[in-house]
């Protein structure tokens, strides 16, 4: 690329990466929707060339531009109002309309979750902000089902494809959005510490209306149109779904304190909010609200893993782009054998965390008819969380350095990607959390560890040292003693050999080789990504994942 500048000829840049079809230029992705959800492939095409162009732009100005909280209007009417760009909304609408948020709830089709994770996954390249509130939009519903008549009212809204911004009660809108707020200041992740209560307004029970007073610490998306949330009453511990406006068309006694001044995440609002006798219904049965809620909570972890993935994979094409037209010592970037391999093995992570997301997506779709797949749904979302999750930072710390300065410096979608990449990790629960709900899995029903020995089983035949690895799965499983200290190290082997299983069964036999060989092999590899052992096929896995 040339130009000129005023005083010099501009060469050796790449072209702007804006414009790329980001499906139909993905080989894994959309092998991957081929595989489940051929029927999507046309609606994805057409949102993937949106999302490689408008959309793109859309998120650079909808992190640009920071939402701006307004406590009263200029009369001093209290009206808690959270103003964003106008990108934020175009976002949101671009997604809400092609059913990201609600496709599994509203299309019987099989493949349905996978569609649906193919729209999110794009989404998230472009700007992974919106993505909290159609998230828990999405997730709301199943939450909401354990509470039939409130579930009648207003799942057709949640799911009904239109977006509508405007700060209205949601019985004069077509489409409303759902937040959720459950940490407290003095629990965080242990919401059974929560001092927020709920008194009954007249009748107790589901799907009565109570009043609650208290604070949460994160609400997230203040200008949903409702929120899941937890409350004490009598029994204990129950979930509430409060709306930002009563049902007489006056404001509920929902009050933002404050928005948070976060990392990253910088297009979406997360606040503190306190209730004052704000009035929500019970959803589901009392006192079993962690109950409730955890349906919602399955469904936004695994959400976590798309996003992770997402973000991931965003960086790693923006890597082989700079590399691709970028000269260095006389030689182009991706033609250097160090480079190569920084690459590749880029390659090689992005491919393994969304063969292990689609695997998921797969069993969350079959979990009602099959125990199997229940039970992999069960425990691979805490499994693929934690692993997933924690790779995005290191993986896109090494995609920035491909660019080398450009990488560094606001123009450029790496520093926000990097920005948003611990979020994941936190969210929904800490990677400690996600290890104790692997080991409480495991205890709860010891079928589940054999419907994972059983997963990577399948594939084990296939490759020597998967099936070396499983051996050593097994032998730390044998030892039932100490496996808290050692929780992390067996989810993190469990995750390799899950995603390996799936690049095994269902990916690219090349990459699924290299991706074994680079992984479950402790002598081929040092801890950084690059150091990948002799034979790898590096242009043909750089290749298979370039954009162009």
């Amino acid at each position: 690329m040339t130009s000129s500048a005023e005083t010099h000829e501009v060469f050796n840049q790449p072209p702007f990466f804006e414009g790329t079809e980001l499906f139909s230029l993905d080989t894994p992705l959309k092998e991957a929707v081929a595989r489940e959800a051929e029927w999507a492939l046309s609606k994805l095409d057409a949102y993937g060339k949106r999302a490689g162009s408008e959309m793109m732009e859309q998120g650079f100005l909808a992190n640009e531009n920071k939402p701006v909280y307004h406590c009263h209007d200029r009369f001093g009417h209290r009206i808690n109002q959270v103003d964003f760009h106008p990108a934020y909304h175009q976002l949101m609408a671009a997604t809400i309309n092609e059913g990201g948020h609600s496709i599994p709830w509203t299309d019987n089709r099989k493949g349905s979750y996978t569609a649906r994770a193919a729209i999110m996954y794009l989404h998230n390249q472009v700007e992974a902000g919106t993505c909290c509130p159609l998230t828990m939009t999405f997730a709301s519903v199943a939450a909401l089902r354990h509470q039939p008549d409130l579930a009648k009212e207003w799942e057709p809204l949640i799911t009904s494809g239109v977006y509508d911004p405007s700060n209205k009660p949601w019985f004069e809108k077509q489409g409303v959005t759902i937040g959720m707020a459950m940490t407290e200041k003095q629990g965080g992740t242990d919401v059974r510490a929560n001092t927020t209560t709920a008194t009954a307004i007249e009748n107790e029970g589901p799907g009565q209306l109570y009043r609650l007073t208290g604070h949460k610490w994160f609400c997230s998306a203040p200008m949903c149109d409702a929120f899941l949330t937890l409350a004490q009453t009598e029994k204990g511990l129950s979930c509430f779904l409060l709306p930002r406006w009563k049902k007489d068309g006056t404001l509920n006694e929902f009050y933002v304190q404050r928005l948070k001044n976060k990392l990253g995440n910088l297009a979406n609002a997360s606040s503190e909010v306190e209730y004052r006798g704000a009035e929500a219904w019970m959803v589901g049965q009392e006192g079993r609200g962690v109950a409730t809620i955890i349906d919602m909570v399955a469904l936004t972890r695994f959400d976590c893993m798309v996003g992770s993935s997402a973000i991931m994979r965003q960086a790693v094409s923006q890597a082989i782009h700079h590399c691709s037209y970028r000269q260095v010592f006389g030689k182009t970037l991706i033609d250097q054998p160090i480079m190569q391999g920084v690459l590749a093995d880029l390659a090689l992570e992005s491919e393994a965390a969304l063969a292990i997301t689609m695997r998921l997506a797969t069993a969350l779709e079959n979990q009602q008819q099959d125990q199997h797949e229940a039970r992999l749904a069960r425990i691979v979302t805490a499994i693929g969380k934690y692993w997933i999750c924690k790779r995005a930072p290191f993986m896109i710390n090494e995609a920035q350095e491909c660019l080398g300065g450009a990488g560094y410096v606001e123009e450029s979608i790496l520093p926000r990607l990097y920005r948003e990449a611990p979020v994941n990790s936190i969210w929904e629960g800490s990677g400690n959390v996600q290890c104790l709900d692997v080991l409480r899995a495991l205890q709860k029903d010891p079928d589940t560890l054999t419907a994972v020995q059983t997963e990577i089983g399948k594939a084990a035949d296939k490759h020597p040292l998967l099936a070396n690895w499983l051996d050593s799965i097994q032998s730390e499983m044998v030892n039932q003693e100490d496996m808290l200290p050692r929780s992390r190290l067996i989810v993190e082997k469990l995750a390799v050999a899950l995603q390996a299983s799936a690049l095994l069964q269902d990916g690219d036999s090349k990459i699924a080789d290299a991706f074994c060989q680079t992984r479950l092999d402790p002598q081929s590899r040092g801890q950084l990504f690059g150091a990948l052992p002799a034979g790898i096929d590096c242009q043909y896995i750089i290749e298979r994942n370039k954009l162009a």
